[in-house]
């Protein structure tokens, strides 16, 4: 395996927690991604605000951002407001932890390539069995369908 996976915390989690998240990731690159990095940046609204505006035109905050890379190895970044993810874990009682990981692995599968608005149901089979694989609440496709 080449490079791996990592996550930047602007916003700052338990030290349990980030440590939970990171082996998470590699979990992710080892299963998910083949054996291939990405890189993920745990951070707020305005951030993601920021970003979503710039890179997407979108003029709102969200919760997941994803950044394909187009290369072979590290397959690109992810953004992940912890706002947006600490309000959704209320909203579907788990915790926000395990929000995260919901996060992560929807971005992660955007990184893979594979996009729910076209795919005419693939991306969400496929997370729906990736996070029954990692004991995970309902994604984020399930839930606004």
């Amino acid at each position: 395996m080449g490079k791996r996976s990592s996550i930047l915390f602007r916003k700052t989690l338990p030290k349990e927690e980030r440590s939970a998240l990171r082996a998470f990731a590699e979990e992710l690159a080892a299963q998910v991604l083949e054996g291939k990095s990405f890189d993920c940046l745990i951070s707020n609204d305005k951030h993601l605000h920021e970003l979503n505006l710039q890179f997407l035109g979108a003029d709102y905050a969200t919760d997941v951002l994803s950044f394909p890379s187009g290369e072979d190895e590290n397959l690109g970044e992810l953004a992940i407001s912890i706002e947006r993810a600490a309000e959704q874990a209320e909203a579907h009682g788990h915790s926000v932890l395990d929000e995260l990981k919901i996060l992560m692995l929807h971005g992660v599968l955007h990184l893979k390539g594979m996009d729910h608005e076209t795919d005419r149901g693939q991306m969400k089979r496929v997370e729906t069995k990736w996070r029954k694989a990692f004991g995970l609440a309902a994604g984020l496709i399930e839930r606004t369908r």
